[in-house]
């Protein structure tokens, strides 16, 4: 008996160590960070048992057969700008396979929870054929019960109401929850279940993006999930700032393409292409916009490239709104950079966000910064939950991506690329209004908290 546990424990041994190397060496080929690499290589060798385990959950990067077959957007190039026209980062992100910036569009701003809630349902019950959802968070909580029993009457009327949420950040939304929804007619879906793919790497991968297509011709996007303390029809104390958009025009097609492969992905399912939508003036006049999409079922890590292009191409003015602030080093040393050739760059985020270990590992990151010339404001009133960045006074960009390593190499994201004046003059404004709020510079720090800091910084890359 002795004999067989021994052997048994012997061959055990053996299995952990191949399977560790087989672990080591498709880590190796994830073409991740160096720091992330490490971060992955150090766990494994030094914790296995633990190590391993957790990366056959979490470890996955990238979906290639997806990102390999995926299709274009799809938006007719009668409708986009000239290539030799084009911006830098246009030009950058069509290299990527994004469609080109389009006029013809309107950008509505939703400046408020409540103006953002009021839209809404302004989409909802306006709609005649289709309503289209993604959402990472749907609360049932009392703003999430009344879009929920909206969506069931539209149903009820023979409008088609899909509803795709993220398995993990609308965990506690659960099917039989939504079963008013789906007994009208609704049809729901989530996104990666956990349960379903524990060991495929895939556990980490999130659907973040929020997007609402109503008709094909409608769209509503940026950083506001369905909660109260998002949206809601009066106002809230301690609700969330938050920046989200109504777009018209052709730019729209996009979005509801982007819902359509989320949803077959999800689900199977293959919808009926999005229609083709023409400018709202005859001039080419209007906004011109690109959509951008980046995660996993995309090739390459095409926000976080982009970003850092913009990060070098500023002259003037680089701000950066965000609630969660947890770049790579490539990243930092880019705003450091522009800091120090005279670049006005601001970073804006909340005082205290909701992630506390988040919080401790953005310190070291943001002192570099601030030591270099840039300027880091603190929200002291409440909670920024806003993503964007304005680039002199050529570019501004709304999403649903933060500042951080999970949203810039590993969710799947949206993003909105702005480039004509009178809506990037539109969102400066709206963060001109947040900075009269802001607490300027981050706090000098003890020995004991800076130890802390610089040990999460370590593990940032698997936060």
């Amino acid at each position: 008996m002795t004999t067989l546990v021994g052997i048994l424990a012997h061959v055990g041994l053996i299995l952990g160590f191949l399977l560790a190397v087989l672990m080591l060496a498709h880590i190796i080929r994830q073409k991740r960070s160096p720091s992330g690499t490490i971060a992955w290589l150090l766990i494994i060798v030094l914790l296995p048992y633990v190590g391993v385990p957790l990366y056959l959950m979490l470890g996955g990067r990238k979906l290639r057969r997806k990102a390999e077959r995926k299709r274009s957007l799809g938006l007719e190039e009668t409708h986009a700008l000239p290539l030799e026209e084009a911006t830098v980062t246009d030009r950058l992100l069509r290299s990527y396979g994004i469609p080109g910036a389009t006029s013809g569009n309107r950008v509505t701003l939703c400046r408020t929870g409540e103006d953002a809630y009021a839209r809404l349902v302004e989409l909802i019950e306006g709609a005649s054929e289709t309503i289209h959802i993604a959402m990472f968070i749907f609360h049932l909580d009392k703003v999430g019960k009344d879009i929920l029993q909206r969506l069931v009457r539209r149903a009820a009327d023979g409008v088609q109401v899909r509803l795709l949420l993220d398995s993990v950040g609308s965990m506690y939304t659960t099917r039989r929850r939504l079963r008013s929804l789906t007994r009208a007619g609704g049809h729901v879906a989530f996104f990666m279940p956990v349960l379903h793919i524990p060991f495929r790497g895939r556990t980490n991968l999130r659907n973040h993006r929020k997007i609402v297509v109503a008709d094909g011709q409608l769209a509503m996007a940026g950083g506001a999930n369905i909660a109260s303390e998002y949206i809601g029809p009066v106002p809230k104390e301690g609700r969330w700032h938050d920046l989200s958009f109504i777009l018209e025009g052709p730019a729209v097609r996009n979005y509801a393409e982007l819902f359509n492969q989320d949803w077959e992905f999800a689900t199977g399912q293959k919808l009926t292409p999005p229609p083709v939508i023409q400018p709202i003036t005859d001039n080419g006049d209007g906004a011109m916009v690109q959509v951008v999409p980046s995660g996993p079922d995309v090739s390459g890590d095409v926000l976080y490239d982009t970003f850092l292009s913009v990060v070098f191409e500023a002259k003037k003015r680089l701000w950066i709104v965000t609630p969660y602030f947890v770049p790579d080093e490539a990243l930092t040393k880019a705003l450091r950079l522009a800091a120090h050739r005279g670049v006005d760059v601001r970073i804006l985020l909340p005082a205290k966000s909701n992630h506390r270990l988040i919080d401790l590992a953005r310190g070291t990151y943001l002192r570099e910064i601030q030591t270099a010339g840039g300027k880091v404001l603190l929200f002291t009133e409440g909670m920024i939950h806003a993503k964007i960045m304005l680039m002199d006074d050529e570019l501004a960009v709304i999403g649903s991506a933060n500042m951080d390593i999970r949203s810039l190499f590993l969710n799947f994201e949206a993003a909105m690329f702005i480039y004509t004046p009178p809506e990037i003059c539109a969102t400066e404004a709206w963060v001109n209004n947040l900075m009269a709020g802001l607490q300027p510079g981050i706090r000098k720090i003890g020995t004991i908290r800076d130890f802390c800091e610089s040990i999460v910084r370590m593990m940032a890359p698997l936060l």
